[in-house]
């Protein structure tokens, strides 16, 4: 006869590694940010943002009406390079 005994602990924890690994997966998949999602996903403030590179002519937005659209890709491609290009003090 086989006995098994599993701990709770152990198999919440991996529940828990694996449930966090498919959100950070759906996240990946939103198309399109807007300001609030760009603001969320790099931990800027606007004022950052707006001061270090919004206004470069490559920094991919759009505007639809009055709100501004990001494409999720491509914009962390963009800030992904952006900040490997900041000097290092």
């Amino acid at each position: 006869m086989l006995t098994m005994e599993i701990d709770n602990k152990i198999v919440e924890q991996v529940f828990k590694e694996e449930l966090q690994k498919r959100l950070e997966q759906l996240e990946e998949r939103v198309t399109l940010w807007d300001m609030n999602e760009l603001l969320r996903q790099t931990k800027m403030s606007i004022n950052t943002i707006k001061e270090h590179f919004f206004y470069n002519d490559d920094f991919p937005k759009y505007k639809v009406g009055s709100k501004w659209y990001f494409p999720a890709e491509e914009c962390t491609k963009y800030i992904l390079n952006w900040l490997k290009e900041q000097p290092q003090n």
